[in-house]
Parts: structure tokens; sequence; C-alpha cells
């Protein structure tokens, strides 16, 4: 074997060098950058050599696929004491009742954590009631600066409950506009703590630079929330592009199968977490174990499922429209020569080619 420095088998080439060697081999290997993996065994304490997984109290069965907790109360060794706060899918807190915590609800947080790469995860019955617990971080007297191409149940939300009963004002902008994005700005005299961003939007799937917006925020000293929907974290990563929030109605891509409604918040920032941990329990819009154990099923496949969604872009660009010999159209999203490009482009470039 040569390794990365040039030795043959029996040199004096280091442990370092042959594992890089060995890991860029299977990155040039692997079409799916070990999504896979991630969806699969990342942070899963069930499913890993982890001192998690080696827990008996955290796995007594050594199952490899997480159980479907339906209990909806848990034994405490003394009042007010939790058991299980050692089990990585109580996120520390132990079990006491379903609402606050379920065993099941915490594997498939954390696995969508995983996968967008964020530190933490928070699901709720639906995309709606997931949109709800960010507007559920402001004040009233606070203000939102939304996308003007939102998904029609965010805009009816915002128009019809937030904006009139909430005291918090919402308001709509091209992000591609700079100088409608500065007029909204400072019409909002300090007051826009949120920036919302749908990237591609529903239906109409249209793009904005997240990073952009990141550092629009940034020095506005708001947060940004982007509805990733659309694109799933197979194809991006919004906190690695500078979102404070991460939402997905899961009923989509996630889990992909039409037989789940659900929404997740996936965050960096523990404060934040922690309010959205509290908002989850305090509201109550849960998510029921089984449908848990579904989504976590589909996040298993959706690496393969987004994979043929973009051969499928790309078959029909490079093969269908020069058949059927019509004209291109003037801007093309999602369009590259390749679904492994195509999957580089939105993850780590975020633009239109």
């Amino acid at each position: 074997m040569v390794t990365g420095n040039g030795h043959i088998n029996g040199g004096a080439a280091s442990p370092s060098a042959v594992d890089q060697t060995v890991a860029d081999a299977i990155a040039a290997a692997d079409i799916y950058h070990s999504c896979g993996t991630t969806y699969l065994h990342i942070d899963n304490p069930l499913t890993t050599n982890s001192s998690a997984a080696m827990n008996h109290d955290a796995n007594p069965t050594g199952a490899v696929v997480p159980l479907i907790s339906l209990a909806t109360t848990f034994r405490q060794n003394t009042p007010g004491e939790p058991m299980a706060r050692s089990d990585p899918n109580s996120w520390g807190m132990g079990y006491e009742y379903s609402r606050t915590g379920n065993p099941t609800r915490g594997v498939f947080e954390r696995a969508v954590a995983a996968a967008e790469k964020t530190k933490y995860c928070v699901a709720f019955s639906s995309g709606s009631a997931a949109t709800s617990a960010v507007i559920h971080l402001l004040s009233p007297g606070e203000k939102v600066l939304s996308i003007d191409d939102v998904y029609g149940g965010t805009q009816r939300y915002f128009r019809k409950v937030v904006n009139p009963r909430m005291g918090i004002d919402v308001d709509f902008v091209d992000f591609g506009n700079e100088d409608e994005v500065q007029s909204k700005l400072k019409s909002g005299d300090g007051k826009i703590k949120l920036f919302w961003l749908e990237t591609p939007t529903n239906p109409t799937l249209k793009v904005t630079c997240i990073r952009s917006v990141a550092d629009l925020e940034k020095q506005n000293n708001a947060l940004l929330a982007v509805d990733n929907t659309f694109c799933s974290p197979y194809f991006q990563n919004p906190a690695e592009l500078g979102a404070d929030l991460v939402v997905h109605s899961v009923t989509k891509y996630i889990n992909g199968h039409s037989d789940v409604v659900m929404g997740v918040v996936c965050t960096n920032d523990e404060d934040i977490y922690k309010q959205l941990r509290f908002t989850q329990n305090g509201v109550g819009a849960i998510p029921s174990p089984f449908d848990c154990f579904l989504a976590l099923r589909g996040l298993k496949t959706l690496h393969l499922r987004m994979e043929a969604a973009a051969r499928c872009v790309v078959c029909h660009l490079d093969v269908c429209v020069p058949i059927a010999d019509d004209p291109l159209p003037s801007q093309i999203i999602l369009c590259s020569s390749s679904a492994t490009q195509m999957r580089s482009l939105y993850s780590w470039k975020n633009t239109i080619v």
C-alpha cells in the first residue's frame, strides 16, 4: 500500500498519514459524503461503540434500532429526581413525563441535529408548530423581517396571528433587492430581531444567499432563522452558513413517505435551545413516539432519495430538454453536470449556476 507520503508497506509512514490516506480514499469513493453513516449512526448511542452505547441503563437490550417508548410517565427514585439522566437521548434531563422528554423522540432529535451539523434539535408536532416556537423567542414590540416568497402557512400565521394578536410586527422583503432591504431595516427602527428566510422557497424555489443575509442580521443584532425544508440537510446546512436557527417541516423530505406530520428546530446556541425546549414542554406541541420512529426511519434513506431527485433534475436538463427541442428557462435552479456536483453546489457554495 502506498501512503500519502509515498511509503510502501513496511516503510516509515506515520499512523496519521496512513489514516489520512484511507480517509481520502473513502471520501473519493463515497458519493454520499458519509451522509448515510451520519443519518444511521452519528450521535446515536444505540448504534455506536461509544460509552453511551455500552451504558446498560441507556440501552439495556442492546437493540440497534431505537425502541418505541409509549410510556407517558416514568418512575423516579425520589420525588423530583428523574431517572436516566445519563441517557444521551434525554439531553441530560432524564425522563419524568413524556411531554417533557421521551426516549424515542430524543433519538430522533439527536439524529437530525447530526444531519444538520448542529448541537441541538427540538422536535414539534408540525412544521407550523416549530415556526411558532421560533416566534416565541421574541417579545411584544419587536419585529420580524421575512422573505416575501414564504410558505403559505407561514405567511398566513405571520399576517393573521403574529401581527395582529401578539404585538410583533412582520414585514416582507425580497432579500435579493439590497435597496428594498435597507429601506425595510431603516423603517424597522432597530426593532427587527428576527430575519426569516426560506431558500429555496416553497413552492417557487426562489433562492437567496444565506451568508449574505447572515452577515446582515449580525450587523443588526438579530437572529436568522432559515426554513431548510425544500433543500433538506443533505443539500444544505444553513447553520454552517451563519444561520442561528434551522427549521424543517419533517413532513416533507426528512420523513419522505407521506405518513408523518412533524417539525424541528435546530441550533448551536445553548440559550436558544433552552428556550425552545421550555416552549416545547410548556406549549406541548410534541410529536408522538411512533411518528418519531417513522421519521427516524425516513431520515435513514434521505441521502438516497435526495440523490435520486438530483439525478432526475440533471437527466431532464441534460437529456429531456435537448431531445424535446425546448428552450432552456432563463434561470435554472439546481443545475450542474452531475448529481454529486449539485450536492457540492448547495452544501458548500449556496449559489446558483
